[in-house]
């Protein structure tokens, strides 16, 4: 048996990281429309619900990542929940560089933003706030559009890699 781990403010902040993720979540993508109308998107696993009256949920991007730029001046975006079989979007959106949008077919509602057909839940939101959140931002968004599979799993990662749900 192992000894447990201990973070101190000030030290080694992977310590930090791996406490952090002891917390399984989901995966999403988030996207928008930058102001040349090309989508955008990145992957992103600081999702939360955070009222149901409005309904509103948060992102929380990183702020060195370059669609964090036009999430911070867009009015509309979407968050896309994956399921199972979508890793290797999660891992396409998440690679720096990469044409996250080359030969894929996507989806637009009524704001026009990338919406990725075959996930476990997409929601279309207004943007309601917008803080700081230290080396992220805190994206708060009014939910418009909700559309969902409530039968699949979801795609997760856990302890820095993804996972797979396990029933007993």
């Amino acid at each position: 048996m192992t000894s447990p781990r201990e973070f101190i403010a000030g030290t080694d902040p992977r310590v930090l990281r791996d406490a952090m993720g002891c917390f399984a979540t989901g995966v999403t993508v988030v996207t928008a429309l930058a102001e040349d109308g090309e989508p955008v998107g990145l992957t992103a696993n600081s999702f939360t619900s955070v009222s149901l009256d409005p309904p509103l949920l948060l992102v929380c991007p990183a702020k060195n990542a370059g669609t964090t730029r036009v999430l911070e001046n867009t009015e509309h975006f979407a968050v896309n929940v994956l399921g199972t079989d979508q890793k290797d979007l999660s891992q396409l959106f998440a690679t720096k560089g990469a044409d996250r949008f080359d030969g894929f077919a996507f989806e637009t509602w009524d704001y026009g933003v990338p919406i990725i057909p075959g996930s476990l839940a997409n929601f279309e939101c207004r943007r309601h706030a917008l803080h700081d959140g230290g080396d992220h931002m805190i994206l708060v968004g009014e939910v418009e559009r909700v559309r969902f599979e409530p039968n699949r799993d979801p795609l997760l990662y856990f302890g820095g890699k993804y996972r797979r749900l396990h029933f007993t």
